[in-house]
């Protein structure tokens, strides 16, 4: 297969995948051996969506690549799609922040910075899959560990939690 006709299925699979696809399960479906070669074949279309200026682009997002919508035509979008955005509080931002920057943290962690009980604010950041639990500490009573999923990548469209902005520019803001 030549290259162009190998950039046109990962073009597709892209576009067909609801999810983000990872470069190991496009290696895997078409069968090339070196990864240098669709990552390569992935930049390339990520810059030629980049100039083309459409609707839509291709992003690095939660390990895998997708396409998303330009953030300038989100209210179009949402007109689309009736539903309803991703809804955190304040006290759920605040604990979902907590576990993005200290994870792997434990339930009594978290409160301890917070200052109050979490359980329920826990739960229901595993039920929005933002959160998922790691395993458990190797300490007495063995307490759950959280961390963020790919789900919490997806949603705030970071590639990996190095993209996190650093506490000092938080701080800056």
């Amino acid at each position: 297969m030549d290259k162009k006709h190998i950039k046109s299925i990962i073009e597709s699979l892209i576009f067909a995948s609801d999810a983000p696809i990872p470069i190991n399960k496009l290696q895997e479906i078409i069968e090339v051996p070196d990864r240098k070669t669709i990552r390569g074949l992935i930049t390339e279309l990520m810059e030629e969506y980049q100039t083309i200026n459409k609707g839509f682009f291709l992003k690095e997002v939660a390990g895998g690549y997708q396409f998303r919508t330009r953030p300038e035509y989100s209210e179009w979008v949402k007109k689309l799609k009736k539903s309803k955005p991703l809804k955190l509080s304040q006290a759920a931002l605040e604990t979902l922040a907590i576990i993005a920057y200290k994870q792997p943290a434990t339930r009594s962690e978290i409160e301890y910075i917070r200052g109050v009980d979490v359980g329920g604010i826990l739960r229901s950041l595993a039920d929005k899959k933002l959160i998922r639990i790691l395993g458990k500490k190797e300490v007495p009573g063995r307490p759950l560990i959280y961390g963020t999923s790919k789900r919490f990548l997806e949603v705030f469209a970071l590639k990996d939690l190095s993209s996190l902005p650093t506490l000092q520019e938080v701080e800056e803001l």
